[in-house]
């Protein structure tokens, strides 16, 4: 009786060898599948820096030409109100 008591027991811990063997591939193969993802998502982030860097300096040069063109209707406002009191001196 305790030779198969000794063989159930072997016989057990075999199993639970080849469950952790069967274990450790999938880790293994989990571990590939996550590497690569990083390295696709490494390289997604290099792009969208790079999209980033690109949208930052074309709103810089849509804020440099919002000011250009603000000054010039200032420009433009404040003549017309010259010209108005031109007009209305005229008038007079």
């Amino acid at each position: 009786m305790s030779a198969l008591s000794s063989l159930e027991k072997f016989s057990h811990l075999e199993d639970k060898i080849y469950r952790t063997i069967e274990h450790c591939k999938m880790l293994k193969v989990e571990k590939e599948r996550l590497e690569v993802d990083v390295v696709h998502l490494r390289r997604e982030i290099v792009g969208m820096n790079e999209e980033k860097e690109r949208l930052e300096s074309q709103l810089e040069r849509l804020y440099s030409e919002r000011d250009t063109i603000k000054l010039k209707v200032e420009a433009m406002l404040d003549a017309i109100a010259v010209l108005e009191t031109e007009v209305e001196a005229a008038r007079k």
